[in-house]
């Protein structure tokens, strides 16, 4: 069947309002205009910020197609692309990388002004939806909107991988593992010998503990409330579990105990603001470096105490790892066919779309 310059209907899920049970629906996807790819998606991740979105902690528009980690293949492309065709593999990007901003052309950045996520329109770049279901315009989420049969992404948010890759584990690396390996490898640049401390060992708190592994930490703290993460984390790289709802005080003083003058380095991946608090007052006063890479809901504060912050640690922001998706997002890819790095533990579950419910059910028990 001809799908070119048609469009094309498909089942996607669809969350009509916050807090909302998703609907696997029927929907229309339209042919992607100037600078538009189609997409075929072929796997999905369920990452923390599509949570984020279902429950309304992000200002976003209803109703829309959730989802953004994914990996598909080029079905057709609008006027002007020239980076990808009909028939490569790509993965999704929730960041993307024009090239063009000031983000882009800095050689720190990588939050592109072309972003859709703070904030997030839930439309494409000219202010318009390639989905409609019943009639009626679906936002997109984040520009991506993975959980589809289909979806329509601007060329900058996505990028040809190799041939080689295997779809149902690489949509990983569109987002989670470098959000989380990235942290620790290129941005906090984690050094040989160094004590480290995670909040949060999902996803991307899994990929920060890889990340500090491979970078010769020596001693590794975990932190969460599900002790089910445990083993897991342990067989990744942590040498120490901590569970704060067992604990007789606060988790940065016992971390602060354990190390006696405070880790190098302190990575938050949950995006709550206590643990950012936490996280903070772990470090080592004088040197220490702390990470956020969990996002907030929109309408958090961040509060410290102003005093310490003179002693000398830093405090950081990282977004996908400080990773130019279009420019570094296909060698990680390569260097996991390379095994140079291994994904595949972060993994826990596989199931076809029309088991979305029970992924997302398993997503909200601990359990992936």
């Amino acid at each position: 069947m001809n799908t070119l310059g048609k469009t094309i209907t498909c089942r996607a899920a669809i969350a009509w309002a916050k807090n909302s049970p998703l609907s696997i629906e029927e929907v229309q996807v339209e042919p992607p205009k100037s600078g538009e790819v189609r997409i075929k998606m072929i796997s999905s991740g369920i990452c923390g910020s599509d949570d984020h979105v279902l429950k309304g902690e992000l200002v976003v528009n209803f109703p829309l197609i959730p989802g953004h980690e994914g990996a598909g293949i080029v079905e057709s492309v609008g006027d002007g692309v020239c980076s990808m065709k009909p028939g490569d593999k790509v993965l999704i990007l929730i960041i993307p990388q024009c090239r063009e901003c000031d983000a882009c052309l800095h050689p720190k950045g990588n939050f592109c002004y072309k972003q859709d996520v703070l904030p997030c329109s839930g439309v494409m770049l000219d202010g318009t939806s390639r989905f409609s279901c019943r009639g009626q315009k679906i936002y997109h989420s984040f520009r991506t909107s993975s959980f589809t049969e289909y979806t329509v992404v601007p060329e900058i948010a996505a990028v040809k991988i190799d041939d080689a890759a295997p779809m149902d584990k690489v949509c990983l690396i569109s987002c989670g593992f470098p959000t989380g390996y990235g942290a620790a490898v290129n941005s906090a640049k984690v050094t040989p010998g160094s004590t480290c401390v995670v909040f949060g060992l999902g996803g991307v708190g899994s990929a920060i503990v890889m990340g500090c592994k491979a970078s010769g930490a020596s001693r590794i703290i975990g932190v969460d409330i599900n002790e089910e993460k445990f083993p897991r984390a342990r067989a990744l790289g942590v040498t120490d579990c901590l569970n704060p709802n067992k604990l007789e005080k606060p988790v940065q003083e016992v971390v602060m105990e354990m190390t006696g003058v405070g880790v190098d380095f302190a990575f938050e991946a949950i995006g709550l603001v206590d643990t950012m608090v936490a996280a903070w007052n772990s470090c080592n006063n004088s040197y220490g470096v702390c990470l956020i890479a969990g996002l907030a809901p929109s309408d958090a504060q961040l509060s410290l105490e102003a005093p310490k912050i003179l002693s000398g640690k830093t405090l950081k922001g990282v977004c996908l790892g400080d990773y130019k998706t279009r420019d570094c997002i296909p060698q990680i890819v390569t260097d996991y066919l390379q095994n140079k790095i291994n994904i595949d533990p972060l993994v826990t579950y596989q199931l076809p779309f029309n088991q979305l419910h029970e992924a997302l059910e398993l997503f909200h028990s601990g359990k992936a």
